[in-house]
Formats: C-alpha cells, sequence, structure tokens
C-alpha cells in the first residue's frame, strides 16, 4: 500500500492519536478511513446528482389518487373573488 506524509498542527495531531487508539487502530489507518469515506460521499453525492439531472423534466403533475383532475393555472388565478381583491 503507498505511503502518504501529511502536514498539521500539534493539536490536530494529538486529536488523531486519541481517536486512532479509541477505535484500536493506528494514525495512519485513521487519516486514511477518513479519506476513503470522503471519497465515498463525494462519489455518492456525484452519482446522486447523474440520476437527477439524468431524468427527464416531469411537465404535468402526478395523478390525483382520488380520480379528479388537478386545476389549471388559469382556473386557479382567474377567480372572482382574487379579481375583486388585485383587480
Amino acid at each position: 500500500m503507498p505511503n502518504l506524509t501529511i502536514t498539521t498542527d500539534e493539536e490536530t495531531l494529538r486529536w488523531a492519536r486519541i481517536e486512532a487508539a479509541k477505535r484500536g487502530t493506528s494514525v495512519s489507518k485513521l487519516v486514511g478511513e477518513i479519506l476513503a469515506n470522503l471519497r465515498k460521499q463525494d462519489d455518492d453525492y456525484e452519482q446522486a446528482m447523474q440520476d437527477f439531472f439524468s431524468r427527464k423534466p416531469y411537465l404535468d403533475p402526478p395523478p390525483r389518487t382520488d380520480g379528479r383532475r388537478w386545476p389549471s393555472r388559469e382556473e386557479i388565478y382567474d377567480r372572482p373573488v382574487l379579481k375583486k381583491k388585485w383587480g
């Protein structure tokens, strides 16, 4: 397995040593796990974005469960009560 050299401040190194000890692993393996998790999160995010943008846009509203149709935009906004208030 390839090696990686990192530079960090003393406080972060102290945290890493304690965290690695809590997990029963080395600092090197801990850093490797953290990087692998970040890569997986990034890959999962990219996959979700590709899935989302590859879908065909849904221009019509989904069918209603009661069988009735949805009102059109004109039916919603062309009501006498709205004409009185805003017209």
